[in-house]
């Protein structure tokens, strides 16, 4: 979707103010949300895509004038009550939590670390075949999906030279959707005079992980 989230290469947004010795946490509240949001991810309620969508559809005013994490909470409230695991209600503690069945169990505390450690994999054995290869130029599609999307508006409509195939992945824009359409993903060269003309520079370059519905035959 065309969101205020899709930020790359917009103008007027001011400076990134980088903090010095910046923590990984503000605030204990913060740490409890990254929490949160990995153990809704470890009881099967969501995907990783589907938690960026549901992100991505915040209040733009809100979503400009919220930190990173209260961004995070705003999603994760949206997911959990489009899934009908928690009511108006209970978040505006009128009535007490209900009890709901999800996919998976609870993660136990001392399985954290390990599965941290562990991370997840979103290659997949079967697909797609490839619809291009090492070295062939393509073009960006010029779409723009009401739903999620990986392809950054930026880079629509411009062309590229295929620099890797990673092989067969989840594509985010079905996942997002509760749809299942692996195919290949690439990491395509854009230079920056391609993407913005006289504004860029030459001999810089972006390099996008795309997947094959978001390229077209130069």
């Amino acid at each position: 979707m065309d969101g205020v989230h899709d930020m790359g290469g917009m103008h007027g947004m001011g400076p990134i103010d980088a903090e010095e010795n910046e923590p990984v946490f503000h605030g204990e509240w913060e740490k409890r949300m990254f929490a949160m949001n990995n153990a809704a991810s470890a009881l099967g309620v969501r995907n990783i895509d589907e938690s960026r969508h549901a992100r991505e559809r915040m209040n733009p005013g809100a979503y400009l004038s919220s930190s990173y994490y209260e961004i995070w909470l705003d999603g994760l409230v949206r997911t959990l009550s489009e899934k009908g695991l928690i009511s108006e209600e209970e978040l505006a503690g009128v009535v007490a939590p209900k009890p709901v069945t999800t996919p998976k169990p609870a993660i136990r505390a001392e399985d954290v670390d390990k599965a941290m450690d562990k991370g997840a994999t979103y290659t997949v054995p079967e697909g797609k075949p490839a619809g291009f290869i090492v070295g062939q130029t393509v073009r960006a599609k010029n779409i723009h999906p009401a739903g999620h999307t990986r392809l950054p508006r930026y880079a629509r409509g411009h062309e590229g030279i295929v620099c890797r195939d990673y092989g067969i992945h989840v594509f985010p824009d079905a996942n997002a959707h509760g749809a299942d359409d692996p195919q290949h993903l690439y990491n395509v060269k854009f230079s920056s005079v391609e993407l913005w003309g006289e504004d860029g520079t030459k001999g810089d370059y972006v390099y996008i992980d795309l997947w094959d519905d978001h390229l077209e035959r130069a």
